[in-house]
């Protein structure tokens, strides 16, 4: 499975593993193994955690309550029905320490990195950098981003796949 992180916030790309979210959806996430697998991709901790179907059931809830808060910050509303994300966010995190070889070690169970996924979301939108957050300007493109462009202008969740997508498109269409 390849998983793509181009948005920004590890909680965006974690709501991202649900594409084309306005037509047929597609999952990413199928079962536990694909958490897991995302969870490796993501880099967040040194060994994958166990998920069972309770947790996978869990991890799926709060990708759409994650999601759902980010499209009210994209949309400049204010937020409903916090309770999951905060709850969440209140458990520990992921433990990182140093080690021996003076990189970084990151270890913890599922429910720790759903926690620090859950604080990369409240992180994210928290106000006023909750107004950095917008919506891939390609059709079939439902993914979410931080703009961070100097001028925040950035349109595309990737430009190396949705931006040339629709610049090259737009070019046929020119040329046609």
């Amino acid at each position: 499975m390849d998983f793509t992180f181009v948005s920004g916030n590890v909680a965006l790309d974690f709501a991202g593993t649900v594409g084309s979210r306005r037509t047929e959806r597609i999952q990413l996430l199928t079962d536990p193994a694909d958490l897991t697998a995302w969870i490796t991709a993501a880099g967040l901790v040194d060994v994958a955690p166990d998920v069972d179907e309770r947790v996978f059931e869990d991890a799926l809830v709060l990708r759409e309550e994650i999601y759902r808060l980010a499209c009210a910050a994209r949309d400049g509303e204010d937020y409903t029905g916090l309770a999951l994300l905060n709850d969440r966010a209140a458990r520990p995190p992921i433990a990182v320490g140093l080690g021996a070889d003076g990189g970084i070690t990151r270890t913890g169970d599922v429910d720790a990195v759903l926690t620090t996924v859950s604080r990369a979301a409240v992180g994210l939108l928290a106000r006023p950098l909750a107004a950095e957050v917008r919506e891939c300007g390609a059709d079939t493109c439902t993914r979410l981003y931080v703009d961070n462009s100097r001028r925040g202008s950035r349109r595309w969740c990737d430009m190396k796949s949705c931006g040339n997508r629709v610049k090259a498109s737009q070019f046929r269409a020119r040329h046609a």
